[in-house]
Order: structure tokens, then C-alpha cells, then sequence
């Protein structure tokens, strides 16, 4: 399966970038092929500009300022995305990311607005590598909008036929390191078996 995985954080020694680490080794040491998109290596410009949302509904003109992701997201047939939760949000370059990328046209057919049509439908697998500050009891209290995205918004634009599973290490304020390596375990083991 080919597969792109989106990588956002800053910090090259977090935890979170050896999360990346793994999830690509193992992508790939189960056979699939992987396109690596690490946003901040990438110097990823999160922000839509005004000629962007200008022409937003605009096709195809609304993709040439992300024709290089368009394709990379036509290539796939799987999503992984690995982030931390800030703010009980995603990191203001991944909202960036998906706010410019999915887009009429490319992720989703708004010709008609009484029928919207979902366009990443040679989706198979989503699946998401999430870190949280925080304790899961404060996340769902919060509402939990990462896992909301990526189980609810991102599968339906699938047309809701994408297998999606969700890895969330909830209150790494308090993580310790026996815990933390049996978490990346469970990671490495979920992406060997990738399918």
C-alpha cells in the first residue's frame, strides 16, 4: 500500500519524532511504500492566503498553490498522521495543512451544496499517532477534536469506507519511560501490520 505520512512538530529529539521514526520503519518494514511528508522539514507554509480563499471554490485554479500535495495526496491510498495535541487541538501547521489541502475538488465535490460529494474515496486506511499533554478524562471532557478529525471528518471524506484507527498516548506530563516504550511497541507493532 502506498501511504503517506504526515509528520507535524518542531523538535527533532521529542518523543513524537521517534514515534515518526517508527511508524515509518515499520510502514515500510511491512511492505508499503511511504512518502514522508515532515511539514516543518518541508518549511510548510500553514497559512491560506487571500487570493487563496479567493479562490477556494475555484477548480481546478484553487489547487495551484498546493499542486505538489494534491498529487502526493492522489498517490495515496492510506493516511498516517503523526502529531502532538496542543491546545486540545492539532498544531496550528497540520490545521494549516488540511485547511489549504482539503479543498473542493480535491477532497470533496461542492458543485452542488445541497449534495456534497466526498473525493477521497482511493483512501483505504487512515490512521493517526497522537500525543497528549493532558489525561484522556480532560480530552473527552474537552471534546477530543484530534479524534474527532481523524475518525469522524477525515473518514468521511472517504465517502466513509476508510479503515481508521486512532493511537492516542494520553498525559505525557506524567509519562514514564517503561510506559512510553510499551506505547511505541504497540505503534510499531499497529504499522508492521499495516494493511
Amino acid at each position: 500500500m502506498h501511504v503517506l505520512v504526515v509528520y507535524c512538530h518542531p523538535v527533532e529529539t521529542s518523543f513524537h519524532a521517534a514515534l515518526h521514526r517508527e511508524v515509518v520503519a515499520n510502514l515500510l518494514a511491512g511492505g508499503n511504500t511511504v512518502d514522508d511528508c515532515d511539514l516543518y522539514a518541508e518549511g510548510f507554509n500553514p497559512v491560506m492566503s487571500r487570493e487563496e480563499r479567493l479562490a477556494y471554490h475555484d477548480v481546478p485554479r484553487n489547487q495551484a498553490p498546493m499542486a505538489d500535495y494534491v498529487e502526493r495526496l492522489r498517490k495515496a491510498e492510506a493516511i498516517v498522521l503523526c502529531f502532538p495535541t496542543w491546545c486540545f487541538g492539532m498544531p496550528a501547521m497540520l490545521k494549516g495543512f488540511f485547511d489549504r489541502l482539503l479543498m473542493p475538488g480535491v477532497a470533496f465535490d461542492i458543485s452542488d451544496p445541497a449534495d456534497v460529494k466526498p473525493m477521497l474515496t482511493h483512501i483505504r486506511r487512515i490512521s493517526a499517532v497522537v500525543t497528549y499533554g493532558r489525561p484522556r478524562w480532560m480530552a473527552w471532557y474537552m471534546g477530543d477534536p484530534p479524534r474527532r478529525i481523524v475518525t469522524r471528518y477525515l473518514r468521511r471524506l472517504t465517502g466513509n469506507t476508510a479503515k481508521t484507527d486512532y493511537h492516542g498516548y494520553y498525559h505525557m506530563n506524567v509519562a514514564t519511560p517503561l510506559r512510553l516504550q510499551r506505547f511505541m511497541q504497540r505503534v510499531g507493532a499497529a504499522m508492521a501490520r499495516f494493511a
